[in-house]
């Protein structure tokens, strides 16, 4: 059983804690917070001990658990580094890609494990779907939200839509070749809402919308490719796949949906198919996932080189913008 510390106990590292006190492959063996009066009342709230300084805490654990704000992703990370800990940190992985590159140098050389907490990889619906995907030529997703003052010191693209970058550049695996986007600050300081259009190098086109402004709260990622299309409600756990197949002779079937093509291309079936949904936690599946790479020394599940990805493209959509706005 791994020990795991949890650094920065707000609203989602408090429930970090709990998925690891559910946990049978863990254990909270502590927390640390530059808030220490908040960490004390944590603490007793979870019946944990609480750390004044970082330092304290990644001298006892197995597992450092970086759950802060974005702006201390880094000193944190590299800190544990220091220490040669494993590193879960959350999404986005640092506040720059200059944070995220030398992380990512620094996990190479000394051979320490870091995953990154895109969790929508462990949502239950991306999980019954993934293994149907195959090259898909375009993607649409949907990331909107009820306004929330938490979050709100990153833009929406580093806030909800990199969640959508994440699954899109894992799906796609080929390098991005232009980048078209827009978006408009509403209520804060940084974009509230926005659209993205990315094209890939084999051909793929993936259009994503987010939105942190929104009456009502939808996740949802659309995929078109050869002989089928796939939905995927990441908010309601549920998926959908249509997918069209060649018919050979007759259908017993009455209620068959058959489409004609003419004598050239015959007749096809459509069918619908709506995989089986396995419920989980998905915080609890991500930092158990992370514990199995570990113990079989297997790459994460969301690697740093992931993370960095996703950082990379998240900067790149927001440079763009900013150039549509001045």
């Amino acid at each position: 059983m791994k020990k795991i510390g949890v650094f920065g106990v707000g609203h989602l590292g408090q429930i970090h804690c709990k998925c690891i006190n559910e946990s049978d492959k863990a254990e909270l063996c502590g927390i640390y917070d530059v808030n220490i009066a908040h960490a004390k009342e944590v603490s007793e709230q979870l019946g944990v001990p609480y750390y004044e300084k970082a330092e304290q805490l990644l001298a006892l654990c197995d597992i450092a658990d970086i759950v802060c704000t974005t702006t201390h992703h880094y000193e944190m990370a590299k800190l544990a580094m220091q220490y040669r800990k494993p590193v879960f940190i959350e999404k986005p992985v640092t506040a720059t890609v200059e944070q995220a590159e030398e992380l990512l140098q620094l996990s190479k050389k000394n051979n320490i494990p870091v995953q990154v907490g895109h969790v929508e990889r462990f949502n239950p619906a991306y999980l019954a779907a993934k293994n149907k995907i195959r090259h898909p030529m375009f993607i649409e997703g949907h990331r909107l939200a009820l306004f929330n003052p938490r979050g709100n010191d990153v833009s929406v693209i580093l806030d909800l839509m990199i969640h959508d970058i994440d699954i899109v550049l894992k799906i796609v695996d080929c390098p991005v070749v232009d980048i078209q986007a827009s978006g408009v600050a509403i209520v804060t300081d940084t974009f509230d809402i926005a659209n993205v259009r990315l094209t890939f190098e084999n051909g793929c086109v993936a259009n994503l919308t987010a939105s942190r402004i929104s009456m009502k709260n939808m996740r949802k990622i659309r995929l078109f490719q050869e002989n089928a299309y796939i939905s995927m409600d990441l908010l309601e756990k549920k998926t959908e796949m249509i997918h069209i197949e060649n018919v050979t002779g007759e259908i017993d079937d009455p209620f068959a949906m058959i489409l004609d093509l003419g004598e050239e291309k015959g007749k096809k079936r459509i069918i619908i198919d709506n995989p089986k949904i396995e419920a989980n936690n998905a915080i609890r599946c991500e930092l158990e996932s992370f514990i199995h790479s570990i113990d079989n020394q297997l790459i994460p599940e969301v690697s740093l080189q992931d993370g960095y990805n996703a950082l990379k493209t998240a900067c790149q959509i927001i440079e763009k913008m900013n150039c549509c706005v001045k």
